[in-house]
């Protein structure tokens, strides 16, 4: 990688994320799903829950991630639908970490597919973070016999933009000379920490590539979107100074559930208020914290998703403060609505723990 000085250092970061990963391994697992739209997730018979993957066959016919179920079956009759195995996922995951600190310590997991690593000063002495981003596929490939695309650049939001370009089984060097080019270039809605809202608002003001957001000033950016709008003057320009953190703070902790059916009275999301704060409480008392925030997630049965929040002045882990506060944010929302999801949540912590590898927050909110 050309050298570039980034906060008076040398970086070489590679983001990896691996390809349609549930599916993937229902498919390396199961050979009658192979070259089958899969989908993983909740089942479209009943109610219907959310697709979390779908294969690569089965995106073809307009399948996406967090879309419900019956529409994901009315794009694709034939497609077949399985409940997913967290267990499995979070093992092949481990083996994925290991096949990374192969060549650095520097990993920083975002989630069980995906991680950014620092190969700056890489343990085998390689020295070129393209050819270690081509070991790392060939490993992946060879020892657990799946796909995963890489981007490598010089800081991790290009990076991350990079392995998102020739998915599947994809690997994009964006070096610095590239990226002014490939940023002005590039459109809105592809940048990451753009979401959907904020995109469309940026076209509203004409808005649509990179380009046009380097025309505003700073002031305007942050007049426009708020705080992110430093975010975004600095990324459009390629300027990224996070570094790969290995051991990241909790932010905060929680528990959600989807219901069988929807729920239509009080008693019932009270008793199930109840049941995800006791979750909660446990893994408070696990990682021995405590937090001042406590956030409710209501789903309706017609999609919409709010959340409500309520902070004490002084942090607890304590159940009843979390379930009352719960159950008193529950009532200010529109509790004739059938209910299909609640989720309880706290953060704001007094003393946040470091995780370690093995306690990253991405296992946390799997269960």
């Amino acid at each position: 990688m050309t050298e570039t000085t980034v906060n008076n250092a040398l970086r070489k970061i590679i983001h990896i994320d691996m390809d349609a990963f549930y599916a993937s391994v229902e498919q390396r697992d199961h050979p009658e799903y192979r070259d089958k739209a899969l989908v993983v997730g909740g089942l479209p018979e009943g109610r219907g829950g959310v697709v979390a993957t779908a294969s690569y066959e089965a995106r073809k016919f307009g399948i996406r991630s967090a879309m419900p179920a019956k529409q994901a079956q009315k794009l694709c009759p034939q497609a077949i639908f399985i409940r997913p195995r967290f267990a499995v996922y979070k093992e092949v995951s481990q083996s994925i970490r290991a096949i990374f600190a192969r060549y650095t310590d520097l990993i920083e997991p975002l989630s069980l597919d995906e991680a950014y690593l620092d190969v700056t000063e890489d343990k085998l002495g390689i020295g070129s973070a393209i050819d270690i981003a081509k070991e790392i596929k060939q490993a992946i490939k060879d020892e657990l016999n799946l796909t995963a695309s890489a981007g490598v650049s010089i800081n991790k939001f290009v990076a991350k933009i990079a392995s998102d370009i020739n998915k599947p089984n994809g690997l994009t060097f964006i070096g610095p000379s590239s990226i002014n080019k490939f940023m002005e270039q590039l459109p809105v809605e592809k940048f990451h920490g753009v979401g959907k809202v904020t995109a469309q608002k940026m076209k509203s003001l004409g808005l649509h590539t990179g380009a046009d957001l380097k025309q505003l000033s700073e002031e305007d950016m942050q007049r426009h979107f708020g705080k992110p709008g430093k975010f975004y003057y600095q990324i459009v320009r390629g300027i990224d100074n996070r570094p790969v953190q290995p051991h990241r703070e909790t932010k905060s902790m929680g528990a959600e559930d989807t219901f069988a059916y929807d729920l239509t009275e009080t008693d019932e999301m009270h008793a199930e208020l109840d049941k995800l704060a006791k979750k909660v409480v446990e893994r408070l008392q696990r990682y021995n914290l405590k937090g001042r925030t406590v956030t409710l997630k209501v789903k309706y049965s017609d999609f919409k998703q709010i959340t409500r929040n309520q902070s004490f002045l002084t942090p607890t882990g304590d159940f009843e403060n979390i379930v009352n506060a719960a159950k008193q944010l529950l009532a200010a929302t529109e509790p004739r609505k059938p209910v299909r999801l609640l989720g309880i949540s706290l953060s704001n912590f007094s003393e946040l723990n470091t995780l370690t590898s093995k306690q990253s927050p991405d296992q946390l909110s799997l269960f």
